[in-house]
């Protein structure tokens, strides 16, 4: 599908540089980084998605858990 984008001269120039260096066409170069930019922010969605999860509940041990889990630490020497 073709698009048309505008984007700053800087980013532009960088841009035809870097696919010269890797002997790729301006159109895979932008594919690419485009592809790449939605695979970070879906990343970054996961992890918003599980804090919000996550800040709903505990993270603390059942108490029992937590008290037999104290009990055995103070029943292990330390040297």
């Amino acid at each position: 599908m073709k698009v048309a984008i505008s984007i700053p001269d800087r980013i532009f120039q960088a841009a035809e540089r870097i696919s010269k260096r890797l002997r790729i066409s301006r159109s895979q170069l932008y594919a690419e980084a485009v592809e790449a930019y939605i695979q970070a922010q879906s990343g970054d969605e996961i992890t918003a998605r599980l804090n919000e999860v996550y800040s709903e509940t505990s993270s603390r041990p059942e108490p029992e858990v937590e008290a037999a889990t104290v009990e055995v630490l103070r029943r292990e020497r330390w040297e």
